[in-house]
């Protein structure tokens, strides 16, 4: 019994010295870190590795690792710092986290943050295969910028961010405008900085592959609501925001081509609720509806099919797809123009609705 208990032993260390042993050590520095911070890093097989300088603490543990196992756990070193790597590979993309010492939350001082979880959290980006689809390139750029509207039912002015196409400064032309929510826990920041919509959009349209359009981010919470409480949230306010508020804005002020068939709405999670919700109670303002992540459309919701010229349905692999494939096939077999599409190898989170977007754009305000 004892030899065989030695034995086991000894084969299970074998097992994780070969584990370990198969870890990469490639790693370079995230490409969204701090000016000059070498961590946190990433290596060629998706693995995240993490130091932290907390001489006086007793525990540091990162968030971000495998599902399930509580994140990574760091091992203090002998001049105070506090070092790990996630036990495996992670989903390739951008995943937000945050760190704990000692009990306490706190980001990570070595990368960028990104509004998300309802507070600036830590941001990581782990290298995909796919990535060449929004990276930065040497192609014409469109501009991004940041206004403010007027909200007389909020009592306030209201952000929103608007991406206008390279070229539509100097030129005369109206565009068509998606309306682009975020999801829960996020804002009107979330598109442009995590999605990186503006280099999806700047690629495809160097490329040749979509029509030139407008997309407007605007924050779409109106009463707040804490974690575990969507169900509470209620869409009459932010429908007011939207509808009565920032469309007419969005047309007065930029050069849009302002009826329902070159107007399309979408929005990932949370997003794609508020979706799916306004683009039912007002099927005259939108032509285009997208749910990435964020639910499915039935046949019997659309009481007008001939108002509707697409509806797009998408999550990740590891989401749910067999509801979005088969929701997108009774849509279908009813007479709509219905797109599924799942992210390969991706859940919840922001790769998958990259992907999406970079699906959906050529779809968007055909004729």
């Amino acid at each position: 019994m004892k030899n065989r208990i030695l034995s086991t032993f000894m084969a299970s260390a074998l097992s994780i010295g070969l584990c370990q042993a198969q870890v990469a050590e490639d790693f370079k520095p995230s490409s969204l870190n701090q000016p000059g911070q070498e961590y946190p890093m990433v290596n060629s097989q998706g693995y995240a590795r993490f130091k932290i300088v907390a001489p006086a603490a007793d525990s540091v543990r990162v968030s971000l690792g495998l599902g399930g196992k509580g994140g990574t756990k760091l091992a203090k070193a002998e001049d105070g710092t506090w070092m790990g790597t996630t036990d495996g590979p992670m989903d390739e993309g951008f995943h937000y986290y945050n760190v704990k010492i000692d009990g306490g939350k706190f980001n990570d001082p070595g990368t960028l943050n990104f509004y998300g979880s309802v507070r600036w959290e830590s941001g990581i980006e782990i290298p995909a295969k796919d990535q060449d689809f929004y990276a930065l390139k040497n192609v014409p750029h469109g501009h991004v910028q940041q206004v403010l509207f007027p909200s007389p039912s909020t009592g306030t002015s209201r952000r929103a961010f608007v991406y206008t196409p390279a070229g539509y400064e100097k030129g005369k032309d109206k565009y068509p405008v998606l309306y682009l929510q975020h999801g829960w826990g996020e804002d009107e920041t979330a598109w442009m900085n995590q999605g990186r919509a503006n280099l999806i959009m700047d690629n495809l349209i160097a490329e040749g592959k979509i029509k030139p359009f407008i997309i407007v981010n605007t924050y779409g919470m109106t009463n707040e609501v804490k974690f575990g409480k969507i169900r509470e949230f209620k869409i009459e306010p932010f429908q007011t925001v939207l509808i009565n508020e920032l469309i007419p804005y969005i047309d007065a002020n930029f050069r849009t081509l302002a009826n329902k068939d070159n107007r399309a709405m979408a929005g990932l999670s949370m997003g794609g609720m508020e979706t799916k919700m306004i683009t039912l109670n007002n099927p005259d303002v939108f032509a285009y509806y997208g749910l990435l992540s964020g639910g499915v459309y039935a046949p019997t919701d659309i009481t007008d099919k001939s108002k509707v010229k697409l509806i797009f349905l998408s999550c990740g692999s590891k989401e749910r797809p067999d509801g979005v494939k088969k929701a997108a096939e009774e849509l279908k077999a009813a007479g709509f123009n219905a797109v599924s599409y799942v992210s390969e190898g991706t859940a919840h989170e922001f790769q998958t609705w990259r992907r999406s977007l970079y699906q959906l754009a050529p779809m968007l305000f055909k004729k």
